[in-house]
């Protein structure tokens, strides 16, 4: 794995004024210099931050087999950040024969449903690895009780009966140490009466928290007296109603990786002011085993949000059809949009592991997916916006079979036979009655070249009522069968095309951005995320005619049309009626021309 260069054009930018250690990017993404900043920096590196620490441990003795975990909260559906995460853990164990355990960290009923569970698993799995061993921090619930037992005896954690908002009021801030509880020196006995009080349901939610009992002096303020366990009377998805205290993710968080004998705790940038926290909590109690903890910067990515709260937000206000929209960065919604596990691997791996936050740029994800399509994904022809073209010299009744190839990029490649016939439709985008300078495809009077077939040219138009066109008058020449004249003349013009009596019908969503905002951390003030979404963002294109191959494909499967991008069919595909998903489009050098103009 690759830590992410200085100098790479998707992640380093001007520094604005006033917010220390923000990062600005740039308007474009220039691959150019991504790729070439990528190469000039991996013959110097061998492995990220992270595999030089474990190396350098297992070299010393220090560790003599490494242990990693994910521990995502099941709380919603996992986004391209967490794959990071994943692709990191789980790749170091796979890479040195490691265990990497899958773990959720389900200390909050509230917010955890068995849907996410799954989802997670699911996740996990397609992306291509395989844990070690399943675990629920649900599942150390009776060991945490007696290590916090085990703190109140030694004075070191208390009842507290303040609420939250008085416990956040007396926290202090940067500059100033926070005011101790008025309950923080009670006796030990009492302590112990309340806590199991707590634990027996004798208290209603919010009369009282567990906290420990460390330094409301500490210059790091996740060091003043911080809540350890809290009352909720909620059904657990994995203990049902067994407990009604529920412990804080740091104080469960290093005793989860104590108890199965975590080596190196990789977490994210966020958790690096809480890791004093996760060694006291350590350090205070008999556990089997000391872990540490590591981090690395977490995934920021252009054009959309990496927040679970503002995800689920987009969800439940249906501006997404769900958590597998494939406009959403969910993993879900990226398999859905037709992403690969392997695309998404290659991104995670060639972004790095970095000891700073960075904004990567969403064209690198797309270029992965792109690059990998082009050499694995069969091509075919479809119109998305349909115009007839009949072509009057050819014989009525006639139908022909072309020979195309199904990927140029493969070698020996599988063909595959195209219906030719009298009646054909090409894309509406692909004719102008008054075409401008450098246009190249069909006019009144231009020959252009049918992809695999022949050499056509415009006689004339039929209109509607209205004026439109509806169809064209066109002639070809038989001579030029396959897209070559014998009398060695050139067209500049290559169009795509299908049989109008053999084209299978389907839907096509088209797919942009979410958000229109580049960057959501430069949000105008005063205005909320949701503000900045893209109203574009998905063009549903229905009556569009594809290759009749295409009719009977099955959900996932992935193809370049021609001239447009790369597709999937989409789970909403029924037997002759193909949904596509437009994965990620084609470099497209008329569009080009015209947002010069």
């Amino acid at each position: 794995m690759k830590e992410l260069p200085e100098t790479a054009a998707c992640t380093r930018g001007n520094r604005p004024r006033g917010r220390p250690g923000a990062i600005r990017p740039k308007p474009h993404f220039d691959l150019r210099r991504w790729m070439k900043a990528m190469e000039e920096t991996t013959a110097s590196r061998s492995g990220n931050f992270v595999e030089q620490i474990i190396r350098e441990d297992l070299e010393s003795g220090k560790t003599k087999k490494v242990i990693t975990r994910f521990p995502p909260e099941p709380n919603g559906y996992l986004h391209i950040g967490h794959a990071k995460s994943i692709c990191l853990n789980f790749g170091l164990a796979e890479k040195f024969g490691w265990d990497c355990n899958l773990r959720f960290d389900d200390t909050n009923p509230t917010k955890e449903e068995v849907e996410y569970v799954e989802s997670i698993k699911k996740d996990v799995a397609w992306l291509g690895f395989r844990w070690a061993n399943l675990r629920y921090a649900s599942d150390y619930f009776d060991q945490f009780y007696l290590w916090a037992l085990e703190l109140i005896r030694a004075g070191k954690a208390y009842i507290d009966h303040q609420s939250p908002e008085e416990i956040r009021k007396t926290r202090g801030t940067l500059t100033e140490p926070g005011v101790e509880s008025p309950w923080r020196n009670r006796a030990v006995e009492e302590n112990l009466d309340l806590f199991e009080g707590m634990k027996d349901g004798k208290f209603e939610e919010g009369s009282c928290v567990l906290r420990a009992k460390i330094d409301m002096a500490h210059p790091n303020v996740n060091m003043r007296d911080p809540v350890m366990y809290r009352i909720l009377k909620e059904t657990h998805h994995n203990t049902g109603d067994k407990w009604c205290i529920y412990p804080m993710y740091d104080f469960a968080h290093g005793y989860e990786d104590a108890i199965e004998g975590v080596t190196h705790s990789i977490c994210t940038l966020e958790f690096q002011d809480h890791r004093p926290l996760y060694d006291w909590f350590i350090d205070n109690v008999s556990v089997p085993h000391k872990p540490r903890q590591y981090e690395f910067a977490r995934l920021s990515l252009t054009y959309t949000v990496m927040s679970k709260r503002k995800l689920l937000e987009l969800v439940t206000s249906k501006c997404v059809s769900g958590w597998d929209d494939p406009r959403m960065p969910t993993i879900s919604g990226l398999r859905r949009r037709g992403y690969t596990p392997s695309a998404i691997r290659r991104f995670c791996d060639e972004i790095g592991v970095a000891k700073t936050n960075s904004m990567v740029d969403i064209e690198f994800l797309q270029f992965c997916i792109r690059e990998e399509l082009n050499k694995t994904a069969n091509r075919a022809m479809a119109v998305l916006r349909p115009l007839k073209v009949v072509i009057e010299n050819y014989p009525e009744g006639q139908v022909e079979e072309m020979e195309a190839i199904d990927n140029p990029e493969t070698e020996n490649s599988t063909t595959r036979k195209i219906l030719f016939s009298r009646e054909l439709y090409i894309e509406s985008d692909d004719f102008m009655e008054e075409p401008p300078k450098g246009y190249f495809r069909l006019s009144p009077g231009k020959e252009v070249r049918l992809k695999h077939a022949y050499f056509i040219t415009c006689k004339s138009v039929v209109r509607d009522g209205s004026g439109q066109v509806t169809e064209l008058r066109c002639e070809y020449d038989p001579s030029t069968r396959g897209g070559d004249a014998p009398d060695g003349r050139k067209v500049k013009g290559t169009l795509h095309w299908v049989s109008a009596p053999h084209a299978a019908e389907a839907e096509v969503r088209l797919y942009d951005h979410l958000f229109t905002l580049r960057n959501l951390d430069e949000m105008e003030e005063g205005k909320d995320y949701r503000d900045y979404l893209n109203p574009g963002s998905l063009e549903v294109l229905k009556g569009c005619k594809v290759e009749p191959v295409l009719a009977g494909c099955a959900a996932g499967d992935r193809f370049q049309f021609l001239r447009h991008g790369y597709f999937c069919a989409d789970p909403d595909s029924r037997p002759g009626k193909p949904v596509f998903n437009r994965i990620v489009s084609l470099k497209d050098s008329w569009a080009k021309e015209q947002k010069k103009a």
